[in-house]
């Protein structure tokens, strides 16, 4: 094969090799990343579910055992249930806009933090405990109050929220 007979060749593998050099390396992995949060989402809709038959079944315990303990175990795995369902709800979000939304991590953390406030009210824990998850609780309340009013798809987009601090309808 003599040169001339190459040089069609190696034009051809310059080709792909300059299509390869001005591929924008961001797409794939915008692509890598929708890729592994379909597999996230989808773990997250099974423990969902696996949640729901679970609680569901604890309805057994109003049978078998005390109310009062099969209501609290019933109460305590809907709340974790609507924790799921915040980090379902962030997920989502990221994976159609591309950013996590505040509110939904701080509502994600406000379930959490009332599921053991509740958990540790019926097992009957020190006031000391309660008092502080209480605290918390409070803080992430305002927290959530601020991101909703600071948000910047509210006002010019500055941060700081319209005039009233509520969205424009």
């Amino acid at each position: 094969m003599t040169f001339s007979e190459l040089q069609p060749r190696i034009n051809r593998v310059n080709g792909v090799i300059d299509r390869l050099l001005d591929t924008d390396l961001t797409d794939i992995w915008m692509k890598g990343i929708k890729a592994v949060l379909s597999l996230l989402i989808l773990t997250i809709l099974t423990a969902l579910t696996g949640g729901v038959v679970k609680t569901f079944l604890d309805i057994g315990l109003l049978l078998h055992a005390p109310v009062e303990i099969g209501l609290r175990q019933i109460i305590v795995d809907t709340l974790i249930l609507l924790a799921v369902v915040e980090v379902f709800k962030t997920t989502v979000t990221y994976f159609s806009e591309g950013r996590v939304k505040v509110t939904f991590i701080v509502d994600t953390i406000l379930v959490v933090m009332l599921t053991e406030i509740i958990s540790l009210w019926f097992k009957e824990a020190d006031q000391a405990k309660l008092v502080s998850l209480g605290a918390i609780l409070l803080a992430l309340g305002a927290i959530r109050v601020l991101a909703v009013r600071c948000s910047p798809a509210f006002g010019e987009g500055n941060g700081k929220g319209g005039s009233s601090g509520r969205p424009d309808n």
